[in-house]
């Protein structure tokens, strides 16, 4: 008998089980989504501006975070910038949050 079909179908459920629990991963429920919003444009924006173009902190468009690595931006949120006033988040945010709040604002969808 071949068991290559089989195979085949095992690991095609393997790689969607493990593709969607990436995305559940990725994506914060409902209502944290909703307090990360509210934090980005109310914590944030109050040194990036409440548009987030801009003020005492920089701006935080997706122009002008082009070019600039997700994973770079992640660790500035999470542990701050010493010697200027972006403190760190992590004790507030998980790692998670973090990269989705700054795939949203690369997007320009953190509305």
């Amino acid at each position: 008998m071949d068991s290559g079909p089989v195979r085949r179908r095992l690991w095609l459920l393997a790689w969607l089980a493990a593709s969607l629990c990436q995305q559940a991963a990725a994506a914060p429920a409902e209502a944290r989504a909703a307090a990360l919003l509210q934090l980005l444009h109310k914590d944030c924006g109050a040194c990036h501006g409440l548009s987030l173009k801009g003020g005492l902190g920089s701006p935080l468009t997706p122009q002008a975070l082009a070019g600039k690595p997700a994973d770079s931006l992640v660790a500035t949120i999470l542990n701050g910038r010493p010697g200027t006033p972006m403190p760190p988040w992590r004790p507030f945010l998980s790692e998670e949050e973090a990269q989705w709040l700054v795939q949203l604002l690369q997007q320009g969808s953190a509305r």
